[in-house]
């Protein structure tokens, strides 16, 4: 990453909102079916009025992580922010040597991310220049995919596969669950040739001969990565089943640091990582893991707001980002984003990257306000 240090130690508030956003399709995976999208924003303010945007993309229940909108609230407002107070009092400014003083606070990744990402913002306004040149950011525009759910029918999956590819995205994934894998998949393949494909499983699957025989079928179709199959808390049975299967197995859940993600590759129990910056404890963190596995990462989505999408956007413009993330436009999940513009993907499957200072859009803090159920502002 370009710039470390923050140009001011003089904070002067961190405000938090708890928000609640509509979607306007339902988005089922093997955890459950969403409505609405959940996350914790962090706004922060500098004594020179400069602020920065984060977002904790958490949802609202321990499914997808331990983690919940409720336990970022309270890690945030009785550890992190009272840490990163002491750190400010002290005059640090360095943002990587603050994260390691972070690792005295075990786990609560996605709280971490969401401070930490309004820091990066402050930064790039602070020296009014693109959040994208904070983060290393070389390509002009990203290819981007699209993650679609568990719809009821075969017809309502291809349907929206058609409309999608019709709007251009490059790459397409479908969550798949036991029962809801193989054929799916075949038809896929039948109505849209080869296209590029990939499934998600949300660790929905086990090594027992049922699974294992639906996995091995999906062998047959050319997939591009079947991600996170098994447990999330068992990646050793993954460097089992990737010795079975052609196809590269994709870790999602299962990682949670830059060290799991090297060695889950060094030692074969995947050929590629998905890097989610709330799951890993922030940009920083991401940006390690990609500089470390060039052309074996992407970036996935926790259906993050305009806020989160853009700060993904600027980081997967890094070259070692190589496969299309799933950062969708703002409309593929909200009627109204909390961002303007909102993030648009062009007829060809890409988005541009701004260049403006800070996040180069501007944050709809009435439209926040609207989506929140709690709101707090700490005075520095």
């Amino acid at each position: 990453m370009k710039y470390l240090e923050l140009k001011n130690d003089k904070i002067k508030s961190i405000e938090l909102f708890d928000i609640r956003i509509p979607l306007v399709h339902p988005f089922t995976t093997s955890f459950g079916t969403e409505t609405v999208k959940t996350g914790v924003l962090v706004r922060i303010e500098d004594s020179q009025g400069y602020v920065g945007w984060g977002e904790s993309s958490v949802m609202a229940d321990p499914g997808y992580s331990p983690e919940t909108t409720e336990t970022v609230w309270y890690i945030l407002t009785e550890f992190l922010i009272p840490l990163f107070k002491t750190q400010i009092k002290m005059g640090k400014t360095n943002i990587p040597e603050m994260l390691g003083e972070w690792e005295k606070i075990r786990g609560h990744e996605f709280a971490k991310a969401g401070l930490e990402s309004s820091l990066w913002a402050l930064l790039s306004e602070q020296l009014g220049v693109s959040l994208g040149e904070i983060y290393g950011a070389t390509k002009e525009r990203i290819p981007t995919g699209v993650s679609i759910g568990i719809q009821k029918s075969l017809d309502e999956l291809i349907s929206r596969i058609e409309m999608f590819l019709s709007q251009g995205y490059k790459r397409i994934k479908i969550k798949i669950r036991p029962g809801w894998d193989v054929v799916p998949v075949q038809k896929i393949r039948e109505e849209f040739g080869d296209i590029l494909l990939m499934v998600d499983a949300n660790s929905a699957y086990s090594l027992s001969e049922q699974h294992l025989e639906a996995l091995k079928k999906l062998d047959d179709y050319n997939l591009m990565m079947i991600e996170q199959p098994l447990r999330h808390d068992d990646i050793l049975a993954h460097c089992k089943l990737q010795k079975i299967l052609n196809t590269p197995i994709c870790l999602d859940e299962s990682i949670h640091s830059v060290e799991q993600a090297d060695l889950s590759l060094e030692m074969g129990c995947c050929k590629i990582i998905n890097i989610k910056p709330g799951r890993v404890g922030g940009y920083y963190n991401s940006f390690l893991i990609a500089s470390h596995n060039s052309g074996k990462v992407w970036l996935g989505g926790m259906l993050e707001s305009g806020i989160g999408r853009m700060h993904n956007i600027f980081i997967q413009a890094r070259e070692e980002f190589k496969i299309p993330g799933d950062t969708s436009g703002s409309d593929r999940y909200f009627k109204k984003d909390i961002i303007e513009p909102p993030v648009t993907v062009d007829e060809t499957g890409y988005i541009e990257v701004p260049r403006s200072p800070g996040l180069g859009i501007e944050v709809l803090e009435d439209v926040i306000k609207q989506h929140s159920l709690k709101h707090e502002k700490i005075i520095f």
